[in-house]
């Protein structure tokens, strides 16, 4: 008798083969700068002339932006099926 060897693949998670697409990283990069900008235009407007600035209030500026990144990214414009 003979037998071949047996080549097994490395099969990766589906959360691996989600996270590798390139539009969730685009999205995930948008996200991101989003939050960042958020955060810098909280600061320059408002933060500056605080002596403590709130938590809530950063955190929100940071989610606002961080939905215009996501939502630039995913939006039907940005597909292409306008």
């Amino acid at each position: 008798m003979e037998f071949k060897p047996l080549e097994l693949k490395n099969r990766e998670g589906k959360f691996r083969r989600f996270i590798k697409a390139p539009q969730v990283r685009r999205t995930l990069l948008a996200m991101l700068i989003g939050a960042i900008i958020g955060f810098a235009l909280f600061y320059f407007s408002e933060g500056r002339s605080m002596q403590t600035m709130p938590v809530g209030d950063i955190f929100q500026s940071m989610i606002v932006g961080g939905f215009f990144g996501f939502f630039v990214t995913n939006s039907p414009c940005a597909r292409g099926r306008c």
